[in-house]
């Protein structure tokens, strides 16, 4: 046996376990892509972190903090550092919550959404990349089935766009 042919592969080519890592490597690519694409557009040094909580708060209007805290798996005192940097920068703004004079109500302002526009358009144009490489028939089977499978993802699941800690 030849000792440079790496671990046995299944049929294709590919190896046992590689899927994973390959995703792993083409988000982080493209998440490179769309900051590089902002510092060029001059916008404030975001952080992932931020666009985990653009897209929370985009899809969450009653949004709080500690809502935020929760879904993006750190401390209330974390996230609040967040949505002050959020707020600091014009992307959203607090209200106070209607029941709870502890809580306060986070909703994007009009920057914050058209944040979230930019965004969006700087992910097809990773996509676009994407697809120029492989194809438009082969991106769109990409496509079909990873949709297949996060629409197989027990509900509790499906909650939407997390980071990975």
């Amino acid at each position: 046996m030849d000792e440079n042919a790496g671990p046995a592969t299944a049929s294709g080519g590919r190896r046992p376990g590689e899927v994973p890592l390959l995703l792993a490597t083409v988000f982080r690519d493209m998440s490179d892509h769309l900051h590089t694409r902002l510092a060029e557009l001059g916008r404030e040094p975001l952080r992932p972190a931020h666009g985990y909580a653009f897209r929370y708060l985009a899809d969450h209007p009653h949004a709080t903090t500690v809502g935020l805290a929760a879904h993006l798996g750190v401390t209330k005192q974390s996230a609040s550092k967040t949505v002050g940097e959020l707020a600091d920068w014009g992307y959203l703004r607090r209200r106070p919550h209607p029941t709870d004079r502890r809580a306060q109500i986070l909703r994007l302002t009009d920057r914050g959404q058209e944040y979230v526009r930019l965004a969006d358009t700087l992910w097809a144009e990773a996509e676009q990349q994407w697809a120029d490489l492989i194809g438009a028939d082969r991106l769109t089977a990409v496509h079909d089935a990873l949709r297949a499978y996060v629409d197989h993802l027990p509900d509790g699941r499906r909650t939407g766009l997390r980071p990975v800690w």
